[in-house]
């Protein structure tokens, strides 16, 4: 791809023959400069030539070129399109076309690009510059267009696989919170049915506690005579002693 600051450096040596502009003193100012490498010196001269007229071709296009070394594509978008309506129709309506489809690579805007290349090819079929920067901006902008459905397409994948892992995810925590559920259920079963048994235990019926308080009654009684008898016994040893 050959770039665009050969072809304005061509103009920028030719500018000078426009001797029917008013703002030759500018443009040829802003020449001089340029050529020493005072990109920013040498804007401010062809502003000035642009100043004085709006729609000087050598001004709007050198002061493209210089914005152009100083990587303001904007900037020189704007100085080229700025003669779009003189530019076309003067004897460097193809460089024009050429540096327009440079400064469009630039931007990226490779629609542009092919657009103003194939202008330029026409109005100069053996421009072989012309040719590549065509070819290579014809390719760009397939490109482009193909990734931009390729994008696309990831794009939607991307989001089928977040909302599958998510729909996993609620999955996961909706098993996770069963088996939770599962198991409190189990759990409160089984300290039922321990409570259960501990009551049946504790539980005694009518007939069950008046047999235990007579069994209870008859070891008492049962003590109580055991008792006396051996009272009665000792009495009576007493009392032989005593007689004797």
């Amino acid at each position: 791809m050959k770039r665009l600051i050969n072809i304005l450096l061509l103009l920028c040596a030719i500018s000078a023959g426009l001797s029917a502009q008013t703002d030759r003193k500018e443009v040829r100012a802003g020449n001089r400069k340029f050529a020493k490498g005072g990109f920013k010196e040498a804007e401010i001269d062809y502003r000035k030539a642009v100043v004085k007229d709006s729609l000087s071709v050598a001004g709007a296009y050198n002061l493209a070129s210089t914005l152009y070394r100083q990587e303001d594509w904007e900037g020189a978008d704007k100085s080229l399109q700025s003669i779009k309506e003189v530019a076309p129709a003067t004897e460097n309506a193809a460089r024009w076309h050429y540096n327009c489809g440079d400064v469009a690579l630039q931007k990226k805007d490779y629609a542009a690009a092919v657009k103003a290349f194939r202008e330029a090819l026409l109005l100069t079929p053996d421009d072989l510059d012309a040719k590549e920067n065509y070819i290579y901006a014809k390719k760009m902008l397939q490109n482009q267009q193909n990734g931009g459905g390729q994008n696309q397409d990831q794009q939607n994948q991307d989001q089928q696989q977040n909302q599958d892992q998510k729909n996993q995810q609620d999955q996961n925590q909706d098993q996770n919170q069963n088996q939770q559920d599962q198991q409190q259920n189990q759990d409160q079963q089984q300290q039922d049915q321990q409570g259960q048994q501990g009551q049946q235990e504790q539980k005694i019926s009518p007939q069950q506690a008046q047999q235990m308080l007579k069994a209870i009654q008859a070891k008492e009684k049962e003590t109580q005579d055991k008792v006396k008898k051996e009272k009665a016994q000792m009495l009576k040893s007493r009392q032989k002693d005593k007689n004797w």
